[in-house]
């Protein structure tokens, strides 16, 4: 079976836990800085980080319009910082986002820094281990998006169509699931399907 070429954006965030995440899932990442390397990818993760200093480094490099159009045919999973970019309404404060999944995401829900934590999530397929850094909440959700896990009611683990979106750390953990699932996702568009 051939594995497909999933891109970690590299600007800013922990992309080095991401690549072993994908690892640990069967695939290999690499990591993403300029226009031809995105060109590269089938799928792309975007990290977390500060999601104002990733839309900033990303003008400067010349990669934002070039995402747009990527996510637009290609899957993207957006974890903490990189699920506030794919939002396509941001509050506290407001801030440009891609709109590339039907969601409201609330920067900074928790608290600051010690507010982090670890905890169990819940998911169809039984409890799930999340780091929370510092994490967004998402306040609403469209009618073409699925929960796939929730934290104390609020969607923490949502897909919509090719998209994926985590409020917290997947590759901080030893699980798999969560970047098994976004491997498949963007096995399933490089074969011409949508999971």
């Amino acid at each position: 079976m051939v594995t497909p070429r999933i891109g970690i954006l590299a600007l800013q965030g922990d992309f080095e836990a991401h690549r072993k995440a994908l690892a640990r899932a069967g695939t290999e990442g690499f990591e993403v800085r300029k226009a031809e390397e995105l060109e590269q990818a089938e799928g792309l993760i975007l990290p977390g980080g500060e999601s104002t200093t990733m839309l900033k480094l990303l003008r400067e490099e010349g990669l934002w319009e070039k995402l747009l159009r990527f996510g637009r045919s290609r899957p993207v999973f957006g974890t903490c910082a990189g699920a506030i970019l794919l939002a396509s309404k941001v509050t506290n404060p407001e801030q440009e986002a891609l709109g590339l999944m039907d969601l409201e995401v609330e920067r900074n829900a928790y608290g600051r820094q010690l507010h982090s934590h670890v905890a169990l999530v819940e998911t169809e397929e039984g409890p799930l281990e999340a780091v929370f850094i510092r994490a967004p909440v998402i306040r609403r959700t469209g009618p073409g998006v699925r929960v796939l896990a929730r934290y104390k009611g609020d969607p923490v683990w949502v897909e919509e169509g090719m998209h994926m979106a985590a409020t917290f750390h997947p590759e901080l953990t030893s699980e798999e699931r969560v970047h098994r699932r976004f491997v498949e996702k963007v096995t399933a568009a490089a074969l011409g399907g949508v999971r």
